[in-house]
């Protein structure tokens, strides 16, 4: 088949902005071009070795799956070869064309510009192929898929700029075959030690063998003999050893593999299961937050071995939604080889697997927790709003989970001091039977907020929660270890059998029934009812939600997303021992009064985080009260 005209297309927007943002902010970091190509191309045997056990004709005389690679001083190029499943022209199009990944353009906004914190985030996102353009002017790439017919081959090229092409070529290799045209200053690169130094830090643990040209030396007078392909990596599967053989380094490189993350890993859990079922697990919490983890869609890190054939990634049949930040593997002896993801959904095997997992990275934050408290501390600030949807989520394991969740308390003046559900029981007042919280959009709005007003008179403690997921969460959840969880802002609120810090009740003020009378009917057609507060102290008044509605800052948003949101008039409380009430009080003019009580019922929404229905009349009301 002779060679086909070049077809040249335009890189994806995102493509383009990626290779220039890369190329500058890794270049500190330039030999991992090599651990991602060697990664790519075990990838591509793994494939092949999958569909294979289906259709062995497509392995045909050549069985042994390998990975080679050779550089060529002279030519100024590096070649990493494989005889995986290669690729089609539409494959070659959207795998190297585009970036198939949800988030792209958010993931683009988000880079600042600063080398190093670029290079962790583009570390998160994943480079892969496009790690390439760090060293090299131009890449070409050769490849025929494993179903094509001899000869068949696609030829891909690009300078990493704007455009790349295509056409077709005769190519015998099954495979794919990326040549790397070093650009000027990147001889570093070929030299045989640079690069086998490269792939024992980074491959070693590849289960295929990755070869290099052995080279061979003579004797004096002596023809040189012909280089033989040598095995340079252990090629045995790092899971499979007992942990005992195991470094701390290699398990830190394998979870760079397998993650495609620059970061090392915050902790891991390996584990050999025996018994009615055999399978071994290597799990990983991440330092970092991978870049898509609150996409709606987004990528599961676990990937799927049997037997130790790679079957499937992103498997989110093993791993709960709430732990989606772990990344690893499963390796069962017992699953068979055929296995779909249809099939997966209702396997008894599948579902023990996943319910000793989650039970191990559990353990594994609960022992983190205990003994490394600053560790626990970094893992709690970047993943702790994605834990706290495992009480609802997973009802098995709710109360082992509420026992991890850390929250912020209205006895602490910083947002970064954290306490746990047991630490706020331990610190209860006698007669309290209860866990109060409130929940805010922000810390500071939770923690001055006037309904904690009584709570802080009386030392009671109350946890301040700001984290989106937090109004959610507590609408499912309803006690802990035997006690209640009661919102301060939402229903009737009781604290008579709670000592007080001083030890007796204190003297409540009244409020004339006539001026109550005026403020309801004022705010008839906006308030359920108006009331004396038993909350306030120093704010005039507050808004009280029933114990089922949602906050009003969520109805905000939600509203702003488009959901329909049922709710209820809220409840005015009114405080009488403020000054503006005693100033009503002697209000004689009604259309006053019920300008007084409609900013009462302004203020009180504002400081729940709601949205007044009209901002400017809000304000020129303000004004003329102001000035009466």
């Amino acid at each position: 088949m002779a060679a086909s005209r070049k077809k040249t297309l335009k890189f994806k927007t995102e493509v383009s902005q990626l290779l220039q943002l890369m190329i500058h902010s890794l270049y500190s970091n330039k030999e991992i071009f090599l651990r991602e190509l060697i990664s790519n191309a075990s990838d591509a045997c793994d494939k092949l070795r999958f569909q294979a056990l289906s259709k062995k004709s497509l392995l045909k005389d050549d069985t042994e799956l390998r990975i080679e690679v050779a550089f060529d001083a002279e030519a100024k190029t590096i070649t990493v070869r494989d005889n995986g499943i290669g690729m089609t022209e539409e494959d070659l199009k959207n795998n190297i064309g585009t970036i198939a990944k949800s988030g792209t353009a958010e993931f683009l906004s988000s880079l600042s510009g600063d080398k190093a914190k670029d290079a962790n985030l583009i570390g998160q996102f994943g480079v892969g192929f496009y790690s390439s353009f760090i060293i090299a002017e131009k890449v070409e790439i050769f490849t025929r898929h494993a179903g094509a017919k001899k000869g068949a081959g696609i030829r891909w090229e690009s300078a990493g700029e704007e455009s790349f092409s295509i056409n077709e070529i005769d190519y015998d290799r099954r495979g794919t075959e990326v040549v790397l045209h070093l650009r000027e200053g990147e001889e570093e690169f070929l030299n045989d030690w640079r690069l086998r130094s490269i792939v024992n830090k980074y491959s070693d643990h590849i289960t295929l063998p990755i070869k290099m040209l052995e080279q061979a030396s003579a004797e004096e007078g002596e023809e040189a003999p012909e280089p033989t392909w040598e095995t340079i990596n252990s090629a045995t599967a790092l899971w499979t050893k007992p942990k005992r053989n195991v470094k701390k380094q290699q398990y830190i490189d394998f979870y760079k593999h397998v993650s495609g993350d620059f970061e090392e890993p915050l902790s891991w859990t390996h584990n050999h299961v025996e018994g009615k079922q055999q399978y071994i697990s290597l799990l990983y919490i991440p330092t970092k937050a991978p870049f898509d983890l609150n996409e709606p869609v987004q990528r599961q890190g676990i990937k799927l071995y049997i037997q130790r054939v790679f079957v499937m990634e992103d498997t989110e049949k093993l791993m709960p939604r709430y732990l989606r930040f772990v990344r690893g593997l499963v390796d069962s002896s017992d699953l068979p080889l055929n296995v779909s993801r249809e099939i997966l959904q209702d396997n008894r095997l599948i579902q023990s697997i996943r319910s000793a997992s989650i039970k191990k990275v559990l353990g594994l934050l609960e022992n983190m927790a205990k003994k490394d408290v600053d560790k626990f501390e970094t893992f709690w600030k970047t993943f702790g709003p994605t834990l706290k949807e495992g009480p609802v989520e997973d009802f098995a394991n709710r109360e082992q989970i509420l026992k991890l969740l850390r929250f912020s308390s209205s006895h602490d003046d910083v947002q970064d001091e954290k306490i746990t559900l047991d630490d706020y029981i331990g610190r209860m007042q006698p007669g309290q039977e209860k866990i109060f919280y409130i929940t805010a959009d922000s810390f500071s709005a939770a923690k001055n907020s006037p309904h904690l007003e009584i709570f802080r008179k009386k030392g009671i403690e109350v946890l301040l929660m700001s984290d989106r997921v937090d109004e959610w969460l507590m609408g499912q959840v309803n006690e802990y270890d035997g006690k209640q969880f009661q919102s301060v802002a939402k229903g009737e609120l009781d604290l008579d059998d709670i000592a007080t810090k001083k030890g007796k009740k204190e003297k409540k003020v009244k409020l004339d029934d006539d001026l109550l009378k005026s403020i309801k009917t004022s705010l008839e057609d906006k308030v359920e009812e108006v009331k004396v507060s038993e909350r306030l102290t120093t704010s005039p008044s507050c808004i009280v939600l029933n114990e089922h509605d949602m906050a009003l800052y969520m109805q905000q948003l939600m509203q702003q997303a488009g959901q329909d949101i049922p709710v209820s008039k809220p409840v005015l409380e009114i405080n009488p021992g403020h000054d503006i009430l005693k100033k009503m009080a002697d209000e004689k003019d009604q259309e006053n009064l019920s300008e007084w009580s409609q900013l009462l019922l302004d203020q009180a929404i504002l400081c729940e985080g709601g949205r007044l229905e009209d901002p400017a009349g809000a304000v020129a009301r303000m004004n003329r009260l102001m000035m009466s």
